[in-house]
């Protein structure tokens, strides 16, 4: 059975976004080393956005295919993503709410021009009219998120994912997912989040998964007193 993931014009998207990341990663990633080194150890989020401005930073397609098939598995209908970047991520997502009948995938991005042109992939491929992306510090554009959340993708700031999740956590309907990326690439700044996420009583499981630079997948089961109807 063919999926939206199978179309001709989703893939020829996902095929060009990918040629495009594969081809100006390694550059611009050469260059954001040096700046990084100039402009000092912890710039500040704007001056990040910045520096990463035309950086695909892109999910792999096996990771991609991954969330896919977890959206659509847990029949997610909201979907709230933390670092839209060009789309490529927010395409297999919003493929997985069209092939189960519908939903919104709201995404999060700093940088205006990534908003610009992720919001025309995601109309090149036909899956805009599923896709909203906010503009801005997502502490604060996604703060108003009505729930139930079905599934969280983050895979912005690696500092933020805690703050981001401790945010939306009282909108996530019980079984949610949450999928962390990029554990291979910050470890001393997802260790905070992990420890959260993985620890007894966090009222989540929690398995890492080796693809791509490794995700983090867990599902919320809501804490003890909050499960029974109980205090917090």
């Amino acid at each position: 059975m063919s999926t939206t993931l199978d179309s001709p014009r989703v893939q020829r998207t996902l095929d060009r976004l990918f040629q495009d990341a594969d081809s100006g990663d390694p550059r611009i990633m050469a260059r954001v080393r040096g700046d990084w080194e100039r402009r000092g150890p912890s710039p500040d989020p704007e001056a990040l956005a910045e520096l990463f401005a035309d950086a695909y930073l892109p999910v792999s397609r096996e990771v991609g295919r991954l969330l896919h098939l977890l959206a659509f598995a847990s029949r997610a209908r909201t979907v709230v993503e933390f670092g839209t970047s060009f789309g490529i991520s927010t395409v297999f997502l919003a493929a997985a709410l069209r092939d189960g009948g519908g939903g919104r995938v709201i995404g999060s991005e700093m940088h205006p021009e990534k908003v610009r042109r992720a919001r025309h992939n995601l109309d090149e491929s036909g899956l805009g009219d599923l896709v909203e992306i906010r503009e801005g510090d997502a502490l604060v554009t996604l703060r108003d998120v009505e729930g139930p959340i079905d599934l969280l993708l983050l895979d912005g700031w690696k500092n933020l994912y805690l703050p981001v999740l401790r945010m939306l956590e009282p909108r996530l309907r019980r079984g949610a997912l949450i999928v962390a990326d990029d554990l291979d690439i910050a470890p001393d700044d997802l260790r905070p989040y992990l420890d959260h996420v993985r620890g007894a009583g966090s009222g989540y499981g929690s398995v890492e998964i080796p693809l791509g630079d490794k995700l983090e997948v867990s599902c919320w089961h809501g804490r003890e007193a909050e499960a029974s109807g109980g205090p917090t």
